[in-house]
Order: C-alpha cells, then structure tokens, then sequence
C-alpha cells in the first residue's frame, strides 16, 4: 500500500515520496510527513546480521513505497560504497561507558554525508518516475557541513544545479575551503553577511514566492532542496539508528527489546528527529536526548514549551549547530498538535512575524521521549580533554556537547541504560578548536598547521578529503547580503 505524504501546514495536500522528494518544500511552505508511521517489519534478530546497505532497504522501503525494489536498491548501492572509508559505513565505537556512533567516514567527513550521499540518487530516479522535464535547482542553506556533502552528492549530476548559501565567517576554515574549493560545473557557492538563520529564512522566502516558481517554470527550472527539510534528506538518517541498535545487539551489547537512549547534537532538528521516528517505527529507544551548545533554543523549548528566537546570536566552536530558528521541529509540532495543520500554520506564523510561540500544557505532555541539555563553550572543550585523557579517544566540538550532555543527563537522572552519542564530524574538520581543548599551547597556530599534530595526538589517519584541501584552488569568491540572496539566484540562473 502506497504510503502518501501531507504538508504540516495542509493536512488535505498529499503527494507520494518520490514528489515529496522533488519538491522539497510544500507549496504553502509547510514540511512534507509521512500521513502515518510506518513499522519496522524485520526481527532485531534478522537486524543484527544485516549490512548497512540491507539495513538501509528494510527501513526506507517503509517510507519511499513508490520506488521499486530495483530502484531503491540501487540508489543505496550507487550511496553507500567506497566513497566511505570503512566496510560497516556507521561504525559504533565503545568509549568507557559510552557509545559513539561515528557517521563522518564518508567524503566529505561529517554525518551529512549518510544522507546526501544517496539523495541525488533518489532526486534523479523520482525526476525519471515523475517524468521531470526541467532543471532541478537544489538550493541550500548551510551551517557548515550540509553545504560541502551536498555539494559533493549533485557535483555534475546530470539534470540538476546546485546553489548553496553558507554564512561568512560563520564556519570552520576546513568547512569553508571544502565548500569554496568544490568542482563541478553544475555547481555555485555563495557567501552570505549575515548567520545561518538568514541564509535558511532568506532560501525559505525563494522557496515560497510563487512568482519566481513561475519565472522559473519558464526558463525550463524548478527548486528542490538537500536540507533536511527535503524527507529524501530526513529518511536516510533513521537507517542509522536501526543499524546501531542491531550492532548493539550482534555484538552483545544488549538483550533484544532492551531499550537505549540516544544523545544527538543537533541545531536544525532533523538528526534527533529522525531518531524520533525511529522510535515511531517500533525501534526500542527511550530517551532522546537533545544537546544544545550556547545557542540553547532548543534547550530552553523543552524546558519552558516556549520557543524564542529572540536572543543573541553565538558564535561558538561547534558552527553546524550555531542555529536559533529549527526548521525540523515543526514536524514535531505537528504531530504533538495531534497533526493539526491550522494549529501548525498559526505557531509557525507566529515564529516568523514575532520569533516566538508556545504550546499549550496538552502538547507538552507528548514530549515525554525528549530531555534536554546543553554545554558551553568551556564544557564543550573540557570534554573533549577529560575524554582524550581518559581513554585517548578524540572527539569533534559537536560531539563533545552531546558527550558532555550525556554525563549530565546520567548525573541528573541515574538512568543506567545504555546511551549512544551520535558522533556528527571528524576532529579533523575542527583541528584547532580540537587541538586547542586538548592542549592551549596550540592556540596561536592556524586550523591546517595542526593537521599533522592531530594526526600525531589522535592516531588517526589524516581523511583523504582533508588532504585534498591542502593545495586546493578556490574556485568560488561570491558574496552578497542575505536580502540580495534571490537576486543571487536570478543573476546565477541568467534570469
């Protein structure tokens, strides 16, 4: 039975996957939801000796059912080859007590990659299946790691363009090279004055002026989106959970049915909630836990039920979660609202002309699944030095915030299941923030003079995307304002 998605916003609209994938964003500007959960059909005993190409078909076959088994297959074995630097794609690695579930082995080195690497697969079979005569534009927002993995996944793909706005000087100097350096002549890539914020807002506005959709039908374009707004970016990522708890169970790290916690790092919202409806599917999962650095919008959501983007913006050493406004949580609002797409619309609305809404006591008793934390700027690097020295492990910034989230989650609650820290970035794309927690001697030497000493402290072998960088030419200098960012567009597409 074919399963149909709705927008947030228009509970009426339905579209199959493969249109849900194409458009991106609903036309009314609301998220495209599966119209209800599907369930895992396969035993975690029959999980635990899948691959994670297997593992991947059982999960998205629930959710993409107008794709044939020989199309889905395909898109998953074109995604997850050896463009990742291990056989198991989503290692999980025992850390003391804690478990780190590593999905930076693909190319661009951050957990995007899991995800972006099959979305353009997916993207060109639903064109074909929906017989797309235009151009795919897939324009994108970036805090850091979303731009380069999309970049990578579309480069010279043939029927679409990419264009990815990413805030100046609001990346890791890795993030920024890996995307300024990418070649492919399909591809453009903008820096914006301003923060994420307004690069997701002002890409948010293109996607909703219906004017420019018809000036752009025109000239032969339609939109499409590689954020995680798009459910071809959301689904991909609920693979990983099911895989993890398989190999927790393979290698005997738990009793079948027994449930874990998760702790993600997350700023848009779509990680944690792919989590979320991993639990929906029937997967064992108690707390998710969501960590938060200074930018603690979603901290303070779950805390009070309110959500309020009125506050100041911090840059911090986990950029990719530098973020006040998170588009993902309106899936969730949605569903907590008892998917009352009026209600929806009034809190997003609400969002968007005064920066803030509440929800009421009722939809804050549906949260149960979710706690909250997060760490600051000088916990994030304490946990990064207290793990290294501890075990000789190093994590990533991102990863530090849920890692310390996680032992406070545990002081707090004395909950003693098992948890699992989504580890979202190599160390290798935050070398001096990395380097400068483990050490502060480091801090007057330059992100790329520490490569080789990361290499040396950490034992792990410098990824070939990093290499790759070392005497890489810039091949994009744009900049403008984040008003200008259609403007942009236009100028790019010869409008």
């Amino acid at each position: 039975m074919e399963l149909r998605y709705k927008s947030t916003r228009d509970s009426e609209l339905r579209v199959s996957a493969s249109e849900a994938i194409l458009k991106g964003l609903a036309p009314d500007g609301g998220l495209f939801v599966p119209e209800k959960m599907p369930v895992l059909d396969v035993p975690a005993e029959a999980l635990k000796d899948m691959t994670y190409q297997e593992t991947a078909y059982a999960v998205m076959k629930q959710f993409l059912t107008d794709f044939t088994e020989e199309e889905l297959k395909d898109c998953i074995s074109g995604a997850y080859d050896s463009k990742f630097d291990t056989e198991e794609i989503a290692p999980l690695v025992k850390v003391g007590e804690t478990y780190f579930l590593e999905l930076f082995h693909g190319a661009t080195i951050a957990f995007k990659d899991m995800a972006l690497s099959i979305l353009p697969h997916l993207m060109t079979a639903a064109a074909k299946k929906n017989h797309v005569e235009d151009e795919i534009v897939i324009l994108t927002a970036t805090s850091g790691d979303t731009g380069k993995a999309a970049l990578a996944g579309f480069a010279d793909v043939e029927g679409t363009r990419i264009i990815v706005f990413y805030p100046k000087n609001g990346v890791s100097p890795v993030q920024e090279l890996q995307m300024t350096t990418q070649k492919g002549s399909n591809v453009d890539v903008v820096a914006i004055h301003g923060n994420f914020d307004d690069a997701q807002s002002g890409v948010k506005a293109i996607f909703e002026d219906r004017q420019l959709a018809e000036e752009l039908g025109e000239k032969g374009y339609q939109f499409s989106s590689a954020n995680s707004i798009n459910i071809g970016r959301l689904v991909p990522q609920v693979v990983y959970y099911v895989y993890a708890y398989a190999k927790l169970l393979a290698n005997e790290e738990i009793e079948n049915g027994e449930e874990i916690n998760v702790v993600v790092p997350t700023g848009n919202f779509g990680n944690i909630l792919a989590a979320y409806y991993a639990k929906q599917m029937g997967l064992p999962i108690g707390k998710l836990i969501c960590a938060s650095n200074e930018n603690k919008v979603l901290f303070d959501f779950f805390r009070t039920g309110t959500y309020d983007r009125n506050r100041e913006f911090v840059l911090t050493s986990s950029p990719s979660m530098d973020i006040l406004v998170s588009s993902n949580l309106e899936r969730l609002i949605y569903l907590i609202t008892g998917e009352d797409s009026g209600k929806t619309k009034e809190l997003m609305e609400g969002l968007k002309g005064n920066g803030s809404y509440s929800i009421t006591e009722e939809m804050t008793a549906k949260l149960g699944d979710f706690e909250a934390g997060f760490a600051t700027e000088e916990e994030t690097r304490d946990c990064i030095r207290s793990i290294y020295q501890e075990t000789g492990y190093v994590t990533d910034t991102h990863t530090a915030v849920a890692a310390h989230v996680c032992g406070q989650y545990r002081g707090k609650s004395g909950d003693s299941g098992k948890c699992v820290v989504v580890s979202t970035a190599s160390p290798y794309k935050f070398a001096k923030s990395v380097m400068t927690a483990i050490d502060g001697k480091y801090k007057t030497e330059e992100d790329l003079a520490l490569l080789e000493e990361l290499r040396a402290v950490s034992g792990i072998e410098m990824p070939q995307a990093v290499k790759d960088l070392l005497n890489a030419e810039a091949l994009h200098t744009l900049e403008c304002d984040s008003k200008q960012m259609q403007n942009m567009v236009k100028s790019l597409l010869n409008m």
